[in-house]
């Protein structure tokens, strides 16, 4: 989030165990601790469950930061790896992590914001795992909603690939907050970013009951249809 964001932390719906949940199957599942990152960076960390789900997990380096401040009291890291940084302007912690992560955060900021918050995050790592919400998928401040090829071209911009598989990974999971299993993909630097497949628009159907219904029924069922073409391609269906 960013100063001036209307954001309340205290409405959270981010749970440290859908983090945990989700963190082992991301980073590798039964990955050897030898090849676990070994640094991580949380942009838009919120009240600290995905650095907390980082620190359980073996990663001992992380860091997280978000405009929203968090009282320590309520904050599951020590705050001591947070800092607090407006979003809407470009931003450098002057260090790459092996990995960083960004979930459900971009929807929050401003469209003119978008490309250097994208570019913000290349300069800190060569592997970002990312999410933001889809159009109409309500929440605190939603005001840039939208499909994943919006940011994926974004982050061919900055010399980024980017690839879906880790949300059919996690897609039957249901320990994990349904937006997360949408909406989250993998962008790594790559030369050859840009020809690559367009990552397809997908509605999961346990995001049902969290969608404007007025503004969604008439794409329902094409949306639908690919979940179940894309989902049987990748064996999850």
């Amino acid at each position: 989030m960013a100063p001036g964001v209307d954001y309340d932390h205290s409405e959270n719906v981010h749970t440290l165990s859908g983090a945990a949940a989700a963190l082992s199957s991301l980073l590798g599942g039964e990955t050897p601790n030898s090849l676990l990152p070994k640094s991580l960076l949380d942009v838009g960390c919120g009240t600290g469950t995905w650095l907390r789900a980082a620190l359980d997990f073996g990663v001992a380096d992380v860091f997280g930061v978000d405009g929203v401040d968090v009282p320590p009291e309520r904050f599951h890291a020590p705050k001591s790896v947070y800092r607090q940084i407006d979003f809407t302007k470009p931003f450098d912690l002057d260090r790459r992590f092996d990995v960083v992560l960004c979930f459900e955060v971009a929807e929050h900021l401003p469209a003119d914001a978008a490309e250097a918050f994208v570019g913000s995050l290349a300069k800190h790592g060569d592997l970002i795992l990312f999410s933001a919400a889809i159009p109409h998928q309500p929440g605190q401040h939603h005001v840039n909603c939208q499909w994943p090829e919006y940011w994926q071209a974004l982050f061919n911009r900055t010399g980024y690939a980017c690839e879906d598989s880790l949300r059919w990974r996690i897609w039957r999971d249901t320990r994990i907050e349904p937006w997360y299993r949408q909406n989250i993909f993998r962008a790594q630097k790559d030369r050859a970013a840009g020809t690559e497949p367009r990552i397809e628009a997908v509605l999961h159907p346990d995001m049902w009951p969290h969608m404007d219904h007025g503004a969604v029924r008439p794409p329902i069922r094409a949306l639908l249809h690919k979940v179940a073409t894309l989902g049987r391609a990748a064996g999850v269906l």
